[in-house]
Parts: C-alpha cells; sequence; structure tokens
C-alpha cells in the first residue's frame, strides 16, 4: 500500500485515495489570489497538529512573520506547531550565502534544506514560489537544472510541494516543462460569477500511483478548515 499524506481539505482527500504519496514532488499552481500558499501551508500544519510529520516552509517572497500572521487570521496558529513545522524566509538564507561566498545560490539553497532535513528530520517541505527560485537561482538550462532539482527532492526523501505561479490566460501549467517532471500537479482557478463574485476551485490533473477524480470543485474555506463541494457555478471550464 502507498503511504500518503492527507491534504486536509475535507472531501478532497477522498478524491486522492488519502492524498499525496511519500516523497512525490507536487506542482500547486494557479493565478494570484487563488490561496496557493495557504493550502499549502494547511497541508503542513494540519499534518503537524494531528501527529502525522513534521514540516519545513521556505517562503522566497515573504517574511516569516507575515507568513506566520497571515495564517493566524485563518485559525492556523504558528505558536501551536512551532516544534513540528519551520518556516525559513529569504533573510536567512541571504546569511547563509555570505557564510559560504564561494558557492552558487542553488548550491546554498540545497545545503541548507539538507542540513535541516538531517537535523529535524522533516517528512513535509513547501517551497513557495518555483518562480522566484528561479530568478534567484539563475538558471542557465532550465529544463536540466530542474530535472536534477527534482531529483534531489525525491533522493531526499521528502514529500514537496512547489507552488508555482500561473497567467490566468493560459492553458500551461509551468514555464519550463517542470509539469512532466513532478510527480503531482494540483491545479487552482477561479471563476467569476456574472461579474460581481468569484469562485475559487481546485482540481488534481495528474497524481503519480493514484486513482483519482479529475474534476475540479469549489473549494472553499470555513469555520478554519479547507474542504470541497461540488461546483456551484454552471460556468464552463476554461
Amino acid at each position: 500500500m502507498v503511504e500518503r499524506f492527507a491534504t486536509y481539505i475535507e472531501g478532497f482527500d477522498d478524491k486522492l485515495q488519502g492524498g499525496i504519496p511519500r516523497d512525490s514532488v507536487v506542482l500547486l499552481v494557479g493565478e494570484p489570489g487563488t490561496m496557493k500558499s495557504s493550502v499549502a501551508f494547511n497541508f503542513l500544519y494540519h499534518n503537524a497538529v494531528n501527529d502525522k510529520a513534521k514540516g519545513l516552509y521556505i517562503t522566497l517572497e515573504q517574511s516569516t512573520n507575515s507568513l506566520s500572521q497571515h495564517m493566524s487570521t485563518m485559525d492556523m496558529e504558528f505558536d501551536k506547531i512551532m516544534d513540528k513545522v519551520e518556516i525559513v524566509d529569504m533573510g536567512l538564507i541571504r546569511k547563509k550565502m555570505k557564510d559560504l561566498k564561494d558557492h552558487t545560490w542553488m548550491q546554498v539553497f540545497k545545503m541548507y534544506v539538507k542540513s535541516l532535513k538531517d537535523s529535524n528530520n522533516y517528512d513535509l517541505l513547501v517551497i513557495d514560489s518555483l518562480p522566484v527560485l528561479d530568478v534567484l537561482a539563475k538558471f542557465e538550462n532550465p529544463r536540466e537544472e530542474l530535472f536534477h532539482l527534482f531529483e534531489w527532492l525525491r533522493d531526499l526523501g521528502i514529500t514537496t510541494i512547489l507552488v508555482s505561479e500561473m497567467n490566468p490566460d493560459s492553458r500551461s501549467y509551468s514555464k519550463y516543462d517542470e509539469d512532466f517532471l513532478a510527480d503531482g500537479i494540483l491545479y487552482l482557478r477561479m471563476t467569476e460569477l456574472g461579474g460581481v463574485s468569484v469562485e475559487r476551485h481546485i482540481r488534481c490533473v495528474k497524481l503519480r500511483s493514484t486513482n483519482h477524480n479529475t474534476n475540479f470543485y469549489t473549494l472553499m474555506f470555513d469555520n478554519g478548515k479547507f474542504k470541497v463541494t461540488k461546483m456551484i457555478s454552471d460556468a464552463k471550464e476554461r
């Protein structure tokens, strides 16, 4: 039987045979405003609260304080999981860069993540976000370097969520074909309802070793938890 980590999105894990397979590398893609970071943090938070796994959240866009404060407004109090989830932001990585001047940004990034994995034995990792990682690492051959990054993450023995931005007008889930490299793709989108309100949707595009449902579901956040329902709107898929 494949070991899995629940997403803790009520009603969605049932569509994934229980969740994300251990040691997978999964893209979490969507346009701005689709709550990608919140869904990713929710994954770490509830696995920690329920004593299922320890997690590491690397934020390359927000500070640790900004992220933890935002999540507290969603009833995900960082104080409750400080011994099981660590948040690392760009400031700490830049400090390491100064200590290791002869190494590239990606080399420092990998050494830092591996050091944290070795010392704290994390099971789950979120990298937020892949486009920022691309800019900071200054990939010269993006497809080849991303291939090696994905393989390195799998060899690390850690289940990874890579948060990635998607253009609302695009049908592509990736910039450098990383959707083919990933073990799974979770896609978030927003649909306008009558030009007045919007509805968030989630879909599992692919997930290896899983007999999963590929339909869109309405994603809602209520009473401190994410949940899905059948499509509320009659809007056509893009």
